[in-house]
């Protein structure tokens, strides 16, 4: 009995550690900030000068983005996460092969480190065409408002659409594309990591206009895909905010800088 009724506090005992993971992540991005003063930011990731980076600034790009997508879609992510614990408590009441839900979290974490690591290349690529600003945002009034306009128009896109119904009913997924074993937790983490990114990565351009160390930006956007993913009409809203991140980005595009 003692056994069983931890079973069925699975679900809890996960809630608790992405809480945990969650508020890991979101002390470190605060520390970064904290260090983060006037034209300088610590470590090496943000520069007053113009100088080219090294091995260890782009490692160190690297953990930020790392970190800050985890922070921003594990809570998005966290609805998805539960349902996999509950299936995979009736597979084990059943009798079948449990799955640990941690390799799921990491197959799902994976799709967005691969996107962390696209996200550093391009921070570097911008750093060096002189593109950001010390405070790691655009300095080009068209280069922020074209970002704006895409990411807008993005979110019209049937590609958006798909991934978005998808990242809305995570049970029809694990319904029809559950595989057994670890490397089967792993591979179905990434594969519904991969939909989320599909879903969400050019809200994540918005950061080289907003600033990528502008916390508020970071967290407005992770509580935007929250409510994409989870709140009723969420198609709705998510089109509504294309059309104004599109206005904007106009905006933004004819306006000098500054």
């Amino acid at each position: 009995m003692p056994l069983e009724a931890l079973l069925r506090r699975d679900r809890v005992v996960v809630a608790v550690g992405l809480f945990a993971i969650t508020a890991l992540t979101w002390t470190y991005l605060l520390y970064l900030a904290s260090r983060m003063g006037g034209m300088e930011m610590s470590a090496g990731v943000a520069r007053p000068q113009m100088v080219a980076w090294g091995p260890v600034d782009l490692l160190l790009t690297f953990v930020m983005w790392s970190v800050m997508m985890i922070a921003m879609m594990i809570p998005s992510a966290v609805p998805m996460i539960l349902l996999f614990a509950k299936i995979n408590r009736t597979r084990r009441e059943r009798e079948d092969p449990a799955l640990p839900t941690a390799t799921f979290v990491t197959g799902y974490l994976l799709a967005w480190t691969a996107l962390s690591a696209l996200a550093t290349l391009a921070q570097w690529g911008l750093h060096s065409a002189a593109l950001l600003s010390p405070m790691m945002q655009s300095s080009s009034s068209l280069l922020g408002g074209s970002l704006l306009i895409a990411a807008g128009a993005y979110q019209w896109t049937p590609w958006k659409q798909a991934c978005l119904i998808h990242c809305r009913s995570p049970l029809h997924f694990f319904m029809s594309d559950w595989h057994s074993g670890a490397l089967g937790a792993l591979r179905m983490g990434f594969r519904h990591g991969v939909f989320c990114v599909g879903c969400c990565w050019a809200l994540m351009t918005v950061l080289f206009v907003a600033g990528i160390m502008n916390l508020l930006w970071v967290a407005a956007i992770a509580a935007f895909v929250l409510i994409e993913k989870i709140v009723p009409g969420g198609e709705l809203i998510g089109r509504t905010a294309g059309i104004v991140l599109m206005i904007v980005g106009l905006g933004v595009s004819v306006l000098p800088p500054g």
